[in-house]
């Protein structure tokens, strides 16, 4: 009887403590509205549940080292975020109240960088942890363009203005590994449970502060799948022009946060849905209103989250090469109609692309340089006499283009029958790569599209330098016969009549010839492999 007294006497102070917590809430809510301090909730290790073995050793080597010079130091957002979730987060970042060149102090491999923010990277072997400094309240002289997006704001301040400037609740808590302690100063615990995205004060204003965020909402919904406050979704769709004023280099490193999330297809799907894809991305959205251009995307983006979730390594230049082909697949066949030979009709067509995306994404030029490789081998997959075959073995991006070959006749672009000869081709032994070229010509002639052109008597050597090169290599390499017998693959030599290589092929080559095959090309390693 007095136990159950006790328990009943103990859960009824729970419930009021409860009920009482709620105008706690609301008037912590006021004070950071009216920029007052706001007080967080402190949440012991029983009541967040995160599990120590999840944190970083480094982590906790760098909160430790700040603290034990007398500063106040914290793993806070979106590792807190994950960690609360039970997720082993990938990359963790401090707060504390030291500025960047008293971080770089105590740390032997410290570097400060940022220009609207600074941050120090501090370093550990391969680990990288992001240190910054309490922000304060956001300044009313801070540079600003004339569409109120914050260009320099490096105003350091107190740990609540800090919690006020991030953007979602979700990743506005701190976490003490010395003490396991969570503090919250917006509700953020409370929403993880709700799977609720919320941004932190009024989001016209914020968003207006950061266009980024628009993105950054997305990605969290589409990865957590958490519903978005109605609230913080409704201007995005008004303000998402915004985003065309954010530097390239930055649209870019969150779209490639977005798509190898292992969300990447949810992502799309949201982006669409919340009215952000046009700019990003153009033509996508025709492109998704295409059967055999939405499940060539969709399965190109299941595939890639898949890998993602499997922790093998996905390659930006091939996910990238997936999401414009068809855009390239449309101008490459308009360039044919109107006379282009088709070689110098793809590399136009891949020119037309890239330089329309570059100007909204920063693509890099290894990136464009994978891509160009990967769209440029798929006519060489059709071409299945002779040597060339054995010369495209040799290619250094070959696991790449066989991928991108197998999404395209999975989505029914071209005949299954092709991969398969590749796949066969690829594991096969010199009888049995024979044999299947032998049985081929026939199809291979087909599967390479219009019949060749003649051959012009006396062709002019005043053409423009790479394209009369590829005609001729293209040419070339449609009338020649199948060789007898095969040469070794690591003795295969170059292709001349790649799309990478644009030198007229010879009949004869010096024996020892072992070139890379494909012009040069920067890439090492498989694209998506």
């Amino acid at each position: 009887m007095i136990k159950k007294l006790i328990r009943s006497i103990l859960g009824r102070g729970k419930t009021e403590a409860a009920e009482s917590a709620e105008p706690a809430k609301k008037s912590r809510a006021k004070a950071g509205a009216a920029g007052g301090k706001i007080e967080p909730d402190v949440l012991g290790p029983k009541q967040h549940g995160i599990d120590p073995a999840l944190v970083s050793p480094n982590a906790v080597r760098v909160t430790q080292t700040l603290q034990e010079a007398g500063y106040k130091a914290f793993i806070v957002g979106g590792a807190v975020r994950d960690l609360l979730l039970g997720i082993k987060p990938k990359d963790f970042d401090v707060a504390t109240n030291a500025t960047p060149e008293q971080v770089k102090q105590l740390f032997r491999r410290a570097f400060i960088i940022g220009r609207r923010f600074q941050i120090v990277h501090v370093m550990f072997g391969q680990e990288l942890i992001e240190v910054t400094t309490f922000r304060g309240a956001s300044a009313e002289a801070a540079p600003k363009d004339e569409h109120g997006r914050v260009l320099r704001d490096n105003t350091f301040g107190e740990q609540h203005e800090d919690a006020t400037r991030r953007d979602f609740t979700i990743n506005a808590m701190y976490y003490d590994p010395a003490s396991q302690a969570v503090l919250d100063y917006h509700g953020g615990i409370a929403d993880i449970r709700a799977k609720k995205l919320r941004i932190i004060g009024e989001p016209e204003a914020r968003y207006r502060e950061d266009p980024v965020r628009m993105l950054r909402v997305v990605r969290f919904a589409a990865k957590l799948k958490f519903t978005i406050d109605p609230a913080s979704s409704a201007p995005i769709r008004v303000m998402a022009p915004l985003i065309d004023n954010v530097p390239a280099a930055r649209v870019f490193d969150e779209m490639l946060k977005l798509l190898m999330s292992g969300h990447a297809l949810a992502c799309l799907q949201q982006l669409r849905k919340e009215g952000l894809h046009h700019g990003l991305l153009p033509l996508l959205d025709v492109v998704l209103e295409q059967p055999l251009g939405e499940k060539f995307v969709s399965l190109a983006l299941a595939n890639t989250d898949a890998r993602v979730k499997e922790g093998k390594g996905v390659s930006p230049g091939f996910l990238f090469a997936s999401l414009l082909w068809h855009q390239v697949l449309e101008k490459w066949r308009a360039y044919q109609a109107a006379g282009e030979y088709p070689i110098p009709a793809l590399h136009l067509a891949a020119d037309d692309v890239l330089d329309a995306q570059t100007e909204k994404l920063a693509l890099q030029r290894k990136i464009a340089s994978d891509m160009r490789d990967i769209w440029a081998m798929q006519p060489r997959f059709e071409r299945r006499v002779g040597k060339a075959p054995y010369k495209l073995l040799e290619h250094l991006r070959l696991r790449a283009g066989f991928d991108f070959l197998l999404l395209r006749c999975q989505s029914g672009e071209l005949d299954a029958e092709v991969g398969e000869w590749w796949e066969a081709f690829m594991a096969g032994n010199g009888s049995e790569r024979e044999e299947l070229i032998a049985r081929k010509p026939a199809d291979t002639a087909s599967a390479q599209g219009p019949k060749k052109r003649k051959r012009r008597g006396g062709r002019s050597r005043t053409k423009s330098g790479a394209a009369a090169e590829l005609e001729g290599a293209a040419e070339f390499e449609s009338e020649s016969a199948p060789a007898p017998a095969p040469a070794p693959v690591a003795e295969a030599g170059a292709d001349a009549g790649s799309a990478e290589a644009p030198k007229r092929r010879r009949r004869r080559r010096s024996p020892g010839s072992t070139e890379g095959g494909d012009g040069g090309s920067a890439a090492t390693g498989d694209a998506n492999d």
